[in-house]
């Protein structure tokens, strides 16, 4: 398997646009603050989208139910998009209804900014790479990931293979990206130009040209596939992990890496599922058994087997057929290493520069 880059943890102030939360499961209410019933046998788990399949036969879908038989404790599910999960946790500081959150970089480091975090090292993050879980404790990536495009195999027998393809007239209205600033997987849109074409002004030039094809905003990169997959779009942002495992009921998809520009590589970057215990967690003992199953050997060898994606664990080498198709997929695309201090400093302007450039 490639290699992963190893991003350093930081903490951006960013200010995302206010996104509606979908209720994925049937979300019960937990209690206000420390008034909650601690040993109530519940949690509650925000999470970027991407781990829990429609159809039942996703990641988060096995792992909750096995947790539940194993523990009595239910999980209760709210998805959304991963800037805006880090936006309700802050709203509800004062009345704290989630447990557990779940999100992708670099927004699980502005939920710790905002000190909405608590420490706690789940048993087996010892396992976990430094750069994969933060220093001080307060999140861990649980499920290895990376950024990807994805576009329609049957009405495109060859993916695009530059940005600069992404521009043809072909793509007017047939392609879409989720929000930088809003869903993870979109602001990831933004650190890959970035890198792709050495800095922010030929960055945003590039992000203005491919604005003339893009429908419009999305606040979840979740509901972009299965308009792919109908040939509503014909190319979308999306993530390694999240587009493989959905493949099984959406089949049309075809997972791709742009180069920077003919005879370039195709590149990509790390983009993890990183977990954290909510502070003032309503059920924190459950949280923390909670994460404790998620980092366990059994849960992260179906990381691959069952949710398509890179398990957290330096210490398993997963052999299943899905590990070697990922391998596969991942074959002859460079992986960079984003500056993480560079957005840790700049992240909020960059968003802002991609508003203005795009109109958005």
């Amino acid at each position: 398997m490639t290699p992963r880059p190893r991003p350093r943890p930081v903490r951006p102030a960013l200010t995302a646009g206010t996104a509606a939360l979908v209720l994925a499961g049937t979300l019960t209410a937990c209690g206000t603050g420390s008034s909650a019933d601690p040993n109530a046998k519940e949690i509650t788990v925000y999470s970027a989208d991407g781990l829990k399949s429609e159809k039942g036969d996703g990641f988060y879908d096995k792992v909750f139910k096995d947790f539940e038989k194993q523990t009595g404790i239910k999980v209760d599910y709210v998805e959304s998009g991963s800037g805006a999960a880090v936006q309700r946790l802050a709203r509800e500081r004062s009345n704290t209804k989630a447990d557990v959150v779940v999100t992708l970089p670099p927004f699980i480091q502005q939920a710790d900014d905002k000190g909405l975090l608590d420490v706690y090292r789940p048993q087996g993050s010892d396992k976990v790479a430094a750069a994969d879980k933060d220093p001080n404790g307060r999140w861990t990536s649980v499920v290895n990931n990376y950024f990807c495009f994805i576009y329609n195999k049957k009405e495109l027998p060859q993916p695009p293979a530059t940005w600069q393809d992404l521009t043809d007239h072909r793509f007017a209205g047939k392609l879409q990206y989720s929000t930088p600033g809003v869903a993870g997987d979109g602001t990831a849109v933004v650190i890959k130009a970035l890198h792709d074409f050495g800095g922010q002004g030929p960055a945003m030039d590039a992000l203005k040209k491919l604005q003339a094809n893009n429908v419009g905003p999305s606040s979840s990169t979740g509901q972009l596939a299965p308009k792919v997959d109908k040939g509503e779009l014909l190319v979308a942002n999306g993530d390694v992990q999240m587009n493989y495992a959905n493949m099984k009921s959406m089949p049309q998809q075809g997972i791709f890496f742009p180069a920077a520009a003919p005879g370039a590589k195709p590149a990509t970057f790390a983009l993890p599922y990183a977990a954290g215990l909510v502070k003032n967690a309503p059920h924190a003992a459950n949280a923390k058994k909670f994460l404790d199953y998620l980092l366990s050997t059994p849960v992260q060898e179906e990381v691959s087997a069952i949710g398509g994606g890179f398990t957290s664990r330096t210490d398993l080498k997963p052999t299943d057929p899905n590990a070697s198709a990922l391998a596969k997929i991942m074959n002859g695309v460079q992986i960079f290493q984003p500056d993480w201090n560079d957005i840790d400093k700049n992240l909020d302007t960059y968003v802002n520069a991609w508003k203005t450039a795009t109109g958005s």
